[in-house]
């Protein structure tokens, strides 16, 4: 026999409300992922039906949806800051069997959260999480122009012109990469430090700038996002951000 959605849900227009899947994970339930094969297996009802299509549009706040008969509401927002240590990635679940950035929740009390952007495997510092999926993509969108600034070890000598050519960018795989300022923080015989802010992220930004010059990163750090500073936390731990913080993006 075939299940239909409930009434009240199908006479929804294409544009109404979010899939199915979507609302799962904006309720902090899980990751869409998770969400598919929640639906996949029968164990998802809308309205007391059970759902096997995950594109199915619904209401998260009107809508009564249940996982295997326990009904779903929204967690409360949570806004974390993580010191993320180099070699984890930035996933839930990794088939590759890596560490990721969730191990640095290990012990904590939290709804589903995820990374607000990302840092790549080699990279360290400040990384967002939260279940506020509307101010993720506040953060996230290049017309918001938050600052990332990063501190990054090069495997190079100082060189005035170098950086020039860094400052003006370069284009990479049809992309034009640029920072909003490079300056040099210190510099020793064989390696300097940079501190780079960027107004967008594209995919390996700065990794990919640099190579493009054939000079290495040694070691790249976010320091900040906007005004909020990574500071002090301890590498591997989490913390919520304050109240004054979230204000920062307001």
């Amino acid at each position: 026999m075939t299940l239909r959605p409930p009434s009240n849900i199908a006479r929804q227009s294409s544009s109404a409300g979010v899939s199915l899947c979507r609302a799962l994970s904006k309720l902090g339930l899980c990751s869409r992922k998770q969400a598919e094969l929640l639906v996949a297996e029968g164990r998802v009802r809308v309205g007391g039906k059970v759902i096997r299509n995950g594109s199915v549009r619904v209401d998260p706040g009107r809508d009564r949806i249940t996982v295997d008969d326990r009904r779903v509401v929204a967690e409360p927002k949570v806004y974390l800051m993580i010191n993320k240590p180099r070699g984890l990635v930035t996933t839930r679940d990794d088939p590759q069997d890596r560490g990721t950035v969730y191990d640095c929740l290990s012990g904590l009390d939290l709804p589903f959260v995820s990374p607000v952007g990302r840092l790549d495997k080699a990279s360290e510092g400040l990384l967002l999480m939260t279940n506020d999926t509307r101010w993720a993509n506040g953060l996230l969108d290049p017309s918001s122009h938050v600052a990332k600034t990063y501190h990054v070890q090069i495997g190079a000598l100082r060189d005035e012109a170098m950086l020039a050519r860094f400052r003006a960018g370069v284009t990479v795989d049809g992309e034009l990469l640029t920072a909003r300022s490079i300056e040099i923080l210190r510099s020793g015989t064989r390696t300097a430090w940079l501190e780079i802010v960027l107004d967008e992220g594209r995919n390996r930004h700065i990794r990919r700038l640099f190579g493009a010059y054939d000079v290495e990163v040694l070691r790249l750090v976010r320091v900040a996002i906007g005004s909020l500073q990574l500071g002090d936390l301890a590498k591997g731990k989490a913390r919520h951000l304050t109240a004054d913080e979230l204000a920062l993006f307001a």
